[in-house]
């Protein structure tokens, strides 16, 4: 999953990725239609890696919420976020069957919804983990490291 550089920018509708640094701020793209934005530094800026959401025992990465949607619908598009609120519920409960209902509005849930298909059409989620790959790619390369160590 690779939505380390998408954004999401108060009082704009949909994601951005983050293109350019400035000096007074950034260069961000739609992920919608694909027009470029310079977006100051009075603006409110959210990664999509620092967001979390509430659970009854922990806050949960919002990575890992689209991980959990894509294994739900096997990498496809979700449910859509103009269902009715009872919808949303039930079905954000299967997803993470622990999250707090008290402080996880139908708002929020809309918007996580929302966010997923947009990421999901772009090809940027998947029910696949970035961690699990890349220690499969590494343990050999620190297996043979180790080995070298022990014969010396």
């Amino acid at each position: 999953m690779s939505i380390e550089k998408i954004l999401a920018i108060s009082g704009k509708p949909g994601l951005y990725e983050l293109k350019v640094q400035t000096r007074t701020g950034f260069v961000a793209e739609s992920l919608i239609d694909g027009k470029k934005i310079t977006v100051g530094l009075r603006n409110n800026v959210s990664l999509l890696t620092e967001i979390s959401v509430y659970t009854y025992n922990e806050e949960v990465r919002l990575a890992e919420v689209f991980r959990a949607i894509a294994e739900k619908e096997d990498n496809g598009p979700a449910i859509s976020h103009k269902e009715d609120n009872a919808k949303l519920e039930e079905y954000f409960r299967e997803v993470l069957p622990e999250y707090d209902e008290d402080r996880v509005y139908v708002s929020d849930i809309k918007k996580i919804v929302n966010w997923y298909n947009l990421l999901q059409s772009k090809g940027l989620v998947s029910k696949e983990t970035p961690a699990e790959t890349a220690t499969e790619a590494e343990a050999p390369e620190v297996t043979e490291a180790a080995e070298a160590k022990t014969e010396e």
